[in-house]
């Protein structure tokens, strides 16, 4: 009898451990990167803090073989990410958008080395290339506005389109040439399971919603 007791409480505790188990978010990176910062938002939203864990990749394409292969549970993008469009369809079968919603995103500027008195160059994620003026200068693509955010930190750059953080933490190393403070995104949720179920899933008391019938 005390072999079956103990049997059934390892059954029990299994189960347990396994209805607690972690949601897996995954995002892109590095470290710092407005996909984190938004990610994490969206989590505390869901009242997920200590239910989710969250990690970073630096390739979306990772993150979609990680979800399919059940090593994370579900991606989030910013619908403006210049590989959205081939994630949703290339992965349309294994992959599926389970939601959406729109948030801010980290307060942006375009921050210069000081020691750099006119930038020629200006590092950016391709996504955000119009937020600003480029005209006269050299583009250079970066996978985030995180990544941008390094190469200035490292020197790479003189000058790049990144959090207003980076210049007010570093006063002394980086100054704000021009504030764009920031910006409202829409944002995308992958899963494996498919929730549409070939109907529209949308919020009709969103504020939106509201607005409509205003």
């Amino acid at each position: 009898m005390f072999e079956q007791a103990k049997k059934t409480v390892r059954v029990l505790w299994t189960q347990l451990t396994e209805k607690r188990k972690l949601l897996r978010f995954i995002t892109l990176g590095p470290s710092g990167s407005n996909h984190e910062f938004v990610t994490g938002r969206y989590i505390e939203h869901h009242g997920l803090k200590g239910l989710a864990s969250l990690e970073l990749v630096l390739d979306f394409d990772d993150a979609a073989q990680m979800v399919i292969d059940g090593k994370a549970d579900f991606i989030v993008q910013v619908a403006v990410h210049p590989t959205t469009a081939d994630i949703v369809a290339r992965y349309r079968k294994q992959l599926f958008v389970i939601d959406a919603f729109v948030s801010p995103s980290k307060d942006m500027s375009v921050v210069t080395r000081v020691d750099v008195e006119a930038p020629q160059t200006l590092a950016l994620q391709p996504a955000t290339r119009d937020y600003v003026k480029t005209d006269g200068l050299t583009l250079i693509p970066e996978t985030s506005t995180g990544s941008v955010a390094d190469g200035l930190l490292s020197g790479k750059y003189e000058s790049g389109l990144t959090y207003s953080s980076l210049a007010t933490e570093n006063p002394t190393r980086f100054r704000i040439d021009e504030r764009i403070g920031t910006v409202d995104d829409a944002w995308i949720v992958y899963g494996r399971e498919r929730l549409a179920d070939g109907n529209m899933v949308a919020w009709t008391d969103s504020p939106a919603g509201r607005a409509f019938h205003a």
